[in-house]
């Protein structure tokens, strides 16, 4: 008897769960998004992203290999010839899953997995971002340090006002405790 896969199964055998997977892959990808179970939702996301990945490059060999998951011959042309191609310059992150109110008639925690329809766009912006806080920073020090200075004389010369004052009056202090004694 195979060992059992960690992780959640879907009650019932090996060959069960893997004909949910390519069941609801199926769905998703006939449809655009499907309403499922949490649970369920998470254990298709990999599977379907892996599938897209594979008709992303778009040969034989791979057209094959999701054969051997979903079935249906129209919905791989589907993959292959609309869907892929939207995908074509995201590196990954294909799908979405939304969470909903539990189901109904036994409380299941439900969820939405869909297919992303925004357009990918790159993470160049944060980059310029960071460049252009490191540009002002280095020019803040420079006028920092011209205002800093003068300051710095003039706590200087108070300091030393300060310090030629306290020595009369811890005398005083000391004579008052002589006197005292």
């Amino acid at each position: 008897m195979p060992t059992p896969k960690k992780g959640t199964r879907f009650g019932g055998s090996p060959a069960h769960q893997r004909l949910i997977i390519s069941n609801l892959a199926t769905a998703l990808f006939e449809h655009g998004r499907i309403t499922t179970t949490e649970a369920k939702a998470r254990v298709l996301r990999p599977h379907a992203e892996k599938l897209i990945t594979k008709a992303k490059k778009g040969d034989l060999h791979n057209r094959r290999e999701v054969l051997k998951t979903i079935r249906d011959k129209s919905v791989v042309h589907t993959l292959f010839t609309e869907i892929a191609p939207t995908f074509a310059e995201r590196p990954g992150g294909y799908t979405r899953i939304t969470k909903l109110n539990p189901r109904k008639g036994d409380n299941a925690p439900m969820a939405v997995i869909e297919l992303v329809t925004e357009a990918y766009s790159p993470k160049a912006p944060s980059t310029k971002k960071v460049e252009a806080a490191a540009a002002p920073v280095e020019e803040a020090p420079v006028e920092e340090t011209e205002t800093a200075e003068a300051p710095a004389e003039e706590t200087e010369v108070a300091a030393e006002e300060t310090e030629g004052a306290e020595a009369p009056a811890e005398e005083t202090e000391v004579a008052q405790d002589k006197t005292e004694g």
